[in-house]
């Protein structure tokens, strides 16, 4: 495939990595690709970074046609730069995009742009302790026009971010609390694509979680409203009597591929690992009697954040102590290894660039 590669004639300055945060900065240049129905996928580019223009009508604004992926690269001490899992993300953003109908990308192109972009922008992946480039391909509908109905113009772009923890607590245990108003998905519905309208239904409830002092919610399913599902922004997995509980995709769930590579990795160390229905009651119970040892978000973002404190029904519950598990510091330990190059991939994880 072409890429035509304009680079910019006006580079930033790079941020302190101690003021890094999450998203707050961006790289000098950004990939982008434009499809339609005539011509399909073309005009694949590395452009200096730039607001986009849109037409006030554009399909995005007004129907919420876009979905998005995350993914990182990360700085080796030979000096190297390396992404986790690539093709499982090119190949989430498909599924995300046959759910919203928006184009699917031949695996091949969105692979070759990405890698690409990547090789561009390297020097912005920072090489301190626990920071990485964070990248954010995203795609969107642009047709100009009012009428409800299938995109037949889209745009993709793929930007980057140089980035430090997640969460301002780090790998330090956050507090989650459970939330039974909103619910954020509805098997059937778009909860197992990666899609902003997903995101934007979980802000109220959020910000009444960050009103009372925890980090983000963890959400029950739409229906019965009693099975636990995911946290806003990572899957969730249990320690329960020394096995691993984790809520199975069920269609308003997101497959992460995080969540993905904890199950591998824990059932290489031989853990039993259940991907099952887990209620409330089952979940509070195992706080009370003390079988629940331990409780951990993962995702892309925080990669594996404990959680020290659940909060259901004004009750608060602490987890472990409030202290990070054995098993959680081991998935961490192992996970954050194999990104930055520390821990040997046995997996075939790692894509070099």
């Amino acid at each position: 495939m072409e890429i035509k590669i304009v680079k910019t004639q006006n580079k930033k300055v790079k941020p302190e990595p101690s003021t890094l945060g999450f998203g707050k900065y961006f790289s000098d240049h950004m990939a982008m690709m434009t499809w339609s129905q005539e011509k399909g996928w073309h005009n694949a580019r590395i452009v200096p970074f730039e607001n986009l223009s849109i037409h006030p009508a554009s399909t995005v604004l007004h129907y919420g046609a876009e979905i998005f992926e995350g993914l990182k690269a990360y700085r080796r001490k030979d000096g190297g730069v390396q992404m986790f899992r690539p093709i499982e993300n090119v190949r989430r953003l498909n599924r995300s995009a046959e759910r919203l109908c928006l184009p699917t990308i031949p695996e091949d192109m969105a692979f070759e742009l990405l890698t690409k972009f990547v090789e561009v922008e390297q020097e912005w992946t920072p090489s301190n302790e626990g920071t990485s480039l964070y990248l954010r391909p995203f795609m969107f509908g642009n047709d100009e026009t009012l009428g409800v109905h299938s995109v037949h113009n889209a745009e993709f772009v793929i930007i980057a971010s140089p980035v430090g923890s997640y969460y301002k607590e780090g790998i330090n245990p956050v507090k989650i609390m459970i939330e039974n108003e909103d619910v954020r998905a509805v098997r059937g519905g778009t909860g197992y694509a990666k899609c902003g309208g997903n995101y934007a239904a979980s802000t109220r409830a959020g910000k009444r979680a960050e009103d009372k002092g925890y980090s983000q919610v963890l959400w029950l399913d739409g229906v019965e409203r009693k099975y636990i599902e995911e946290v806003g922004a990572m899957n969730v997995m249990f320690k329960i009597n020394g096995k691993i509980v984790t809520p199975m995709l069920s269609g308003s769930i997101l497959p992460g591929i995080t969540r993905m590579s904890c199950i591998e990795v824990l059932k290489s160390k031989g853990f039993d690992v259940e991907e099952r229905l887990l209620s409330v009651d089952e979940l509070v119970s195992a706080m009370k009697d003390g079988t629940l040892e331990e409780a951990f978000g993962c995702g892309t973002a925080a990669v594996i954040s404990p959680i020290g404190e659940l909060m259901y029904d004004g009750v608060k519950y602490t987890v472990n102590g409030g202290k990070i598990g054995e098993t959680t510091q081991m998935l961490y330990d192992i996970l954050t290894g194999i990104q930055w190059g520390k821990v040997e991939d046995t997996f075939g994880w790692v894509y070099k660039i």
